[in-house]
């Protein structure tokens, strides 16, 4: 178990600059330019261990959309923005629209001013330049230490999450409507040997959503597991569009009469979905059931404010200071929220204390 402080986090999606940089020429002055082939190589090497791509371009959008559909590159990205502004916006919207921190970007182009340009405005956005992919998925921020099934089928995650954007903007502003046509339903339950690389992965990927900033390998996890003391618990969440995949870890400590969580996190993916506080509630009332005092701890970090907003709202209220961490504990004679994101839970984790 180590601290997050003053990791640099790895890469989770890559932006492309598309003229002469994916590909040899400018579409608006070539008609069809052909693919780097080191850049298809990039693409499919990065493509393989989870790393997402998207596309930053200064063009006429339906000539880009065109060729790349032409030239069966549009299935490779998961967001693209072109247009005539400034480079350094377009990463920003694409950060915002896959739900992850802009300190977990990497952007590449032919032009160093574009990069410079990007630098200056986000300097968390790693740069590097065309003439170096090649050498890309040699650099030690895009080797996630575990590649796991969900990060194998990673793309195909986040372009489905675009059929739920799509969906989502037939209720316009009605979210809770919109909530409850998903037919969320999370299973929570003890972590397996099977889970054990995904859990380590969720603790090293997820910055936003996680409680304490700590990191967890396989090995940690797996002593947790086995201790009577610890429950190492994963979530995994679906809807009608189809499964997430695992998306939420919880670690708690049976301390005398607490039950005490220690880390508590959720994909960036499933921010807007709520689900957050649907784990934490489901965590109380079983802490509660079992005559437990439900306590969580919290870190802060550069990024993780709506973590604590979420337990807040879970009902995790601060009763003491610890260094750097923020001690909170639930009142039992306080109702708790309601479910407001319309989540059925599946629990396999009913406990009583040893």
């Amino acid at each position: 178990m180590t601290a997050a402080a003053g990791a640099a986090p790895v890469v989770k999606c890559l932006v492309w600059d598309l003229d002469d940089t994916l590909w040899d020429g400018v579409v608006l002055e070539n008609d069809d330019p052909e693919p780097f082939p080191a850049a298809l190589e990039t693409l499919n090497a990065l493509d393989e261990r989870g790393v997402l791509h998207a596309a930053a371009s200064r063009s006429e959008p339906s000539v880009i959309h065109r060729h790349l559909t032409e030239r069966g590159l549009d299935d490779w990205f998961c967001a693209v923005q072109v247009g005539w502004g400034d480079k350094s916006a377009a990463v920003r919207r694409i950060a915002e629209t896959l739900g992850i921190g802009l300190d977990t970007v990497a952007f590449i182009d032919n032009d160093p001013a574009e990069r410079a340009e990007v630098e200056a405005a986000l300097p968390m956005v790693r740069c590097y330049p065309a003439e170096e992919v090649d050498r890309i998925p040699d650099r030690p921020e895009f080797q996630p230490e575990h590649v796991t099934e969900v990060a194998s089928r990673r793309r195909e995650l986040y372009r489905t999450e675009w059929q739920r954007r799509e969906a989502e903007e037939e209720f316009g502003a009605d979210r809770q409507a919109f909530l409850a046509s998903l037919d969320l339903v999370m299973e929570l339950r003890p972590a397996t040997e099977d889970d054990l690389a995904r859990a380590s992965e969720l603790t090293m990927r997820t910055h936003q959503l996680n409680s304490t900033g700590l990191f967890y390998d396989a090995d940690e996890l797996r002593r947790l597991s086995a201790s009577p003391a610890h429950r190492v618990r994963v979530a995994r969440l679906r809807d009608r569009f189809g499964d997430y995949g695992i998306i939420g870890l919880a670690v708690t400590e049976l301390d005398g009469g607490d039950s005490v969580l220690r880390l508590m996190l959720m994909s960036c993916r499933v921010a807007s979905r709520g689900v957050g506080s649907v784990l934490l509630g489901h965590l109380i009332r079983e802490a509660l059931a079992d005559g437990l005092r439900p306590v969580a701890h919290f870190v802060p970090t550069d990024v993780n404010r709506n973590m604590l907003v979420t337990l807040r709202f879970a009902g995790y209220e601060p009763v003491a200071t610890e260094g750097d961490r923020m001690v909170l504990r639930v009142n039992p004679d306080r109702p708790l929220p309601e479910n407001r994101s319309h989540t059925r839970v599946i629990s396999e984790c009913a406990v009583r204390p040893e």
